[in-house]
C-alpha cells in the first residue's frame, strides 16, 4: 500500500471512529510505529488530524477537507479499476439507452473502462471524463454550468436546472463519504446539490466507492442509502460493514 492510500484510510477511520492509535494502526497496516507516526505528521501538517498522545483526532476542519483531482487520482488505483470493471454489469441494455455519470476520480475509471464502443448516450458533469469519452467516439453529452477547478466538475444552478429535466436508465454517482446514519456525503454544498439532483434524476443509482469511504461522514449528505440501489466497492470492506449496508437495503458487490 502507497503512504498517500495508507494515510487516505488513517483519515477515513479518524473520522468514523473519532481517534485513532499508532499501536493499533501500525498492526492493521503491518508497518511498524515509526511509519504510522510519519503519517500522522504528515495529516497534522495539512490540517486534515490533529496529533495527540499516542495517536490522533479529527481536526476541527476535517469534514471540510477536499483534496483536487490529480491529488486523488492515485489513490487506490487498483481498487478503483477493479470497481470500475465490476460496474460494468449494471450498464442499461439496448440502443437508445441513457447513462448518467458523476464527476470523480473511480467514476472516471468506469467511464474508460466502458471503451469506444458503447452506444449509450452518456450525460455528465465532469470536464475530463466528457473529454475522455469524446475522443473514444461514444455520444456524450456535458452539463453546462461554471466549472470547479478543484474538482473539474460543472455546478451551481445551471447544472442543476439542466439536470433536473433530466430522467436517464442509471445514474453512476461518486461520494467522499457513505455511512448508514449520514447517507452519502461530499465537503462541498454545490457539489452535493449537483449530486443530489443527479440522485432524482435516474432510474437506477449505482454508487462507486473505495473502501476507504465506508463509515467516512463529510459536511453535507446528499442522498440517504435508501436513495440508490448498488454500491460498488472494493475486498478492503469489512465484514461488519457489508452487513450493515446489506441491512440498510443496499446490494454491495465486492470488486
Amino acid at each position: 500500500m502507497y503512504a498517500e492510500e495508507r494515510q487516505r484510510t488513517i483519515v477515513s477511520l479518524a473520522l468514523r471512529y473519532d481517534r485513532v492509535a499508532v499501536t493499533e494502526l501500525a498492526q492493521r497496516f503491518d508497518v511498524t510505529t515509526e511509519t504510522i507516526r510519519r503519517d500522522l505528521d504528515v495529516l497534522d501538517r495539512r490540517g486534515i488530524l490533529r496529533r495527540v498522545h499516542g495517536g490522533a483526532v479529527p481536526a476541527e476542519n476535517v469534514r471540510l477537507v477536499e483534496t483536487a483531482v490529480a491529488d486523488r487520482e492515485p489513490a487506490f488505483s487498483v481498487q478503483k479499476g477493479r470497481i470500475a470493471h465490476a460496474a460494468l454489469r449494471f450498464l442499461p441494455t439496448g440502443s437508445g439507452s441513457t447513462v448518467l455519470i458523476d464527476s470523480g476520480t473511480t467514476t472516471a475509471r468506469f467511464a474508460a473502462a466502458m471503451g469506444g464502443n458503447q452506444q449509450h448516450t452518456v450525460i455528465t458533469n465532469s470536464v475530463p471524463i466528457a473529454s475522455q469519452l469524446a475522443l473514444l467516439g461514444g455520444p456524450v453529452q456535458l452539463v453546462g454550468g461554471r466549472v470547479r477547478g478543484l474538482t473539474q466538475a460543472t455546478v451551481g444552478g445551471e447544472t442543476v436546472e439542466a439536470l433536473g429535466r433530466l430522467y436517464c436508465d442509471v445514474a453512476f454517482l461518486g461520494t467522499n463519504g457513505l455511512s448508514v446514519g449520514h447517507g452519502l456525503s461530499t465537503p462541498d454544498s454545490d457539489e452535493a446539490a449537483v449530486k443530489r439532483v443527479m440522485v432524482r434524476a435516474a432510474r437506477r443509482r449505482v454508487v462507486l466507492a473505495d473502501s476507504s469511504k465506508v463509515g467516512a461522514t463529510l459536511l453535507v449528505s446528499f442522498a440517504a442509502l435508501n436513495d440508490v440501489e448498488v454500491l460498488v466497492t472494493d475486498s478492503g470492506l469489512q465484514e461488519a460493514d457489508r452487513q450493515q449496508l446489506v441491512n440498510a437495503g443496499l446490494e454491495v458487490v465486492v470488486a
